[in-house]
């Protein structure tokens, strides 16, 4: 089993496809930053879908069992079921996901299910139309996510939702919300993070998951705490009285690095061991040509994610502090999901 500098396995391996999105989310691509003059990756810099599956088959080999594709926002890439087709195909595949808001899935889930997707987690941070216009940057109503979710259910993918809560711009409806989405999927509530450098993250705009729960519970009610179902799981569940399951990502107030699992590939191909990262390794250019001219093979690009995988250390959310914050520049979010 391989294994990193701290005794991690390598099982979880989320592909961005892309680095565009059709929403604009304070806290992941900023309209102030990545506004209509922003310039994009050209296709031509993107991984080919042929390029994303011998990377995917790489990472199989070496322990892989959980795929994730992710953004910007992966439906916006052209033929998407079709690379979902290479990747549930790969031998030895376990899971293959996808993270997204959820706009396009009323015209895309039934074709991606039946391309071999098994399961999505849609993001929504609010169900106050004012409020999450604000949040996505762009004014879209919380209703296309929601028709996204029923279009998801519809096609037989699993759901989750994801919610990031900020104190002061979305925390006073999350019961509400809460209250409203748990008949149709469990939903996951996160810290508000430092990831990428424009989001304007500071501690006094985290709500810590101990809070969250709280006021999910509210004066009468109660959760229990549910066991993990496998090693490196992320949000921590609890259930209420009925049975309805809500998750907890406390990568602020209660890190989780000494089970982190995943590595993640950029949309140009760059291996990155942490969602914090401020640098990764290049794997496209030696796909593409070794120096001298000829692309590494197969065995030689396992062995080259095998060494970095080895010599991995990150454990950035153990390390955070105000000086940690200030001095590291990171990849941004939107050239690697969440």
């Amino acid at each position: 089993m391989l294994v990193d500098q701290l005794g991690r396995p390598l099982r979880d391996l989320r592909i961005s496809v892309t680095d565009r999105c059709n929403l604009r989310c304070t806290y992941c691509m900023p309209a102030e930053v990545f506004g209509p003059e922003y310039a994009f990756l050209p296709r031509t810099e993107l991984l080919s879908f042929e390029e994303i599956e011998r990377l995917a088959s790489a990472f199989v080999a070496l322990g892989v069992r959980k795929l994730r594709v992710t953004g910007g926002e992966p439906t916006l890439r052209r033929d998407l079921p079709d690379l979902i087709g290479r990747l549930s195909r790969i031998g030895g595949v376990q899971d293959v996901a996808m993270t997204t808001n959820g706009l396009l899935l009323p015209r895309m889930a039934a074709d991606l299910k039946a391309a071999g997707l098994n399961r999505v987690t849609v993001s929504i941070d609010s169900l106050d139309p004012e409020v999450f216009g604000r949040m996505n940057g762009l004014g879209t109503h919380p209703q296309k996510v929601l028709d996204g979710i029923e279009a998801a259910l519809t096609a037989g993918l699993g759901v989750k939702i994801n919610t990031v809560v900020q104190r002061g711009v979305n925390d006073a409806g999350l019961r509400e919300l809460w209250l409203a989405l748990r008949d149709l999927a469990p939903v996951r509530f996160i810290e508000f993070m430092d990831v990428g450098n424009h989001n304007g993250w500071n501690m006094d705009s985290v709500v810590p998951s101990r809070e969250v729960l709280a006021r999910l519970a509210g004066d009468d009610g109660r959760f229990a705490p549910v066991n993990p179902e496998y090693r490196g799981e992320v949000a921590a569940r609890h259930t209420d009285g009925q049975g309805h399951e809500v998750g907890l990502i406390s990568s602020v107030t209660a890190p989780f690095c000494g089970d982190c699992s995943r590595a993640r590939i950029s949309a140009v191909g760059t291996l990155y061991t942490c969602l914090f990262a401020g640098s990764g390794t290049d794997l496209r250019g030696p796909m593409r040509s070794e120096p001298g001219g000829a692309p590494l093979s197969d065995a030689a690009l396992r062995d080259l994610i095998a060494g970095v995988w080895a010599a991995r250390r990150d454990r950035y959310s153990e390390e955070r502090g105000e000086v940690t914050v200030a001095a590291r520049a990171k990849v941004e979010m939107s050239h690697i999901g969440g």
